[in-house]
């Protein structure tokens, strides 16, 4: 197969191509050839070409997704996860541990998710380890079967099969992880401060972004940027939220601590001043802050202090998101998203001057390199041919009967987004969406 592009994401920059593959793989990237006569075609068994408005860009990798199966498939599911996935552009995801039931903190754990996902799942599907107080002991068969690193909480978590890790625990987990070169991803939160805040009020959202403040997320950056420069464990901060965590993250960077850390697009999109009251479908832990944090993220993307952008796709019933009544101290903390990743990124890109490229570093190389995935997230000779053909100036608006999630609350219903994924390609063939 070859698909010829006008405008292509090769190597950082966009520029005309063809690429060719060959049972599933990139073998050759050459140049663009209006006329037709070009060696890659004249091999090639299928030529495709992509559409004058379209760029030609490897599918987008997200490394942070609750699918939640097994045990708790009324939330998600990894054949409505998946689905949504590609319908957004994604060509592979990594599953969390925690939310399905048993977490993903043994080997046997992770062998059930692995049955749960066989035939279900439309996209590429990897694993995250977890690790808690009583699994620590656990690491080495986990990383021997295969998990490419492990998450843990300094904060309660949520549910209670996945308690947090205290300093003495962080401190032990890191040490094996970096005997195991391995990478631990913390939610770095700190309970202290947490359980001193103003506990959040019924309805209203500026009750419960103050009740998760700025310097619980900063303090326990600390703490894992301490572990990290005394263990040698390579350290990854998940869905950074702050202006201030970003500055403790660039500190970080700039001593050579192994660091990286992302965020998520709803920080990058939303800003606590227009979230309105009774809304719990904008719930997440830690919250989206306000307008001055949000472009404090920004400038930590441009600036390479925050590596990528993953979805942080965590779903509910509507019920657990108490839609209904709106009580956002009840409200399950997490925001489904994953299909509309891509676009609000984009969208909140674009109205920057951000360009094309540098999302895509974000959201499919950049992933694909945390996760140790060099065949992901590239348009490269050896690379998998996992594409995708986006229209980045059609846009559309996000309507409930639309969404591929197995629940339609998002809150991203009603916004227009910028940035439509046309076609996609997994491995060279294009998949059936369903």
């Amino acid at each position: 197969m070859a698909v010829r592009a006008w405008r292509a994401v090769v190597d950082g920059q966009v520029r005309p191509a063809t690429v060719l593959v060959r049972n599933g793989v990139i073998t050759a990237i050459e140049p663009y050839e209006s006329d037709g006569s070009h060696r890659a075609e004249a091999e090639a068994r299928v030529v495709t070409e992509t559409g004058p408005d379209e760029v030609l860009a490897p599918g987008l990798v997200d490394t942070h997704v609750h699918v939640n199966e097994p045990g708790r498939t009324e939330w998600e599911g990894f054949a409505t996860a998946t689905a949504a996935a590609l319908d957004g552009g994604v060509t592979t995801l990594v599953d969390m541990p925690l939310n399905s039931l048993p977490p993903t903190l043994t080997v046997d754990a992770l062998e059930r998710k692995r049955q749960a996902a066989a035939g279900r799942c439309r996209v590429d599907v990897a694993f995250w380890g977890g690790v808690t107080p009583a699994t620590i002991g656990e690491l080495p068969a986990l990383f021997g079967a295969g998990v490419p690193g492990v998450k843990g909480f300094l904060s309660d978590s949520g549910v209670a099969e996945f308690p947090p890790l205290s300093d003495a625990d962080l401190s032990a987990a890191a040490a094996m992880i970096a005997d195991l070169d391995g990478v631990l991803l913390v939610h770095a939160e700190d309970p202290g401060l947490l359980e001193r805040a103003a506990p959040p009020e019924g309805r209203s959202y500026q009750a419960f972004v103050a009740s998760r403040p700025v310097e619980a997320e900063v303090s326990a950056i600390r703490r894992v940027v301490d572990v990290a420069e005394r263990t040698g464990c390579r350290v990854h901060v998940v869905h950074v939220s702050s202006g201030a965590g970003v500055e403790e993250i660039r500190r970080a960077k700039g001593r050579g601590v192994p660091i990286s850390a992302e965020t998520c697009p709803h920080y990058l999109v939303f800003a606590a001043e227009t979230i309105p009251d009774g809304a719990p479908e904008y719930k997440c832990c830690p919250p989206v802050r306000g307008r001055d944090d949000r472009e404090r993220l920004w400038a930590g993307l441009l600036d390479g202090t925050l590596d990528i952008v993953v979805t942080d796709h965590s779903p509910s019933t509507p019920e657990l998101k108490h839609l209904d009544t709106g009580d956002l101290d009840a409200a399950w903390g997490g925001i489904s998203s994953l299909q509309f990743g891509f676009a609000a990124t984009w969208t909140a890109a674009a109205e920057r001057g951000v360009d094309l490229a540098r999302v895509v570093q974000w959201m499919s190389t950049g992933p694909a390199d945390l996760v140790g995935m060099p065949r992901k997230g590239r348009i490269g000779v050896g690379a998998d041919a996992d594409l995708v053909a986006l229209a980045p100036d059609e846009r559309f608006a996000v309507q409930a009967e639309r969404i591929r999630h197995r629940h339609p609350h998002t809150p991203y219903l009603g916004h227009e987004l910028r940035g439509v994924v046309r076609r996609r390609w997994l491995r060279g063939v294009e998949p059936d969406r369903g």
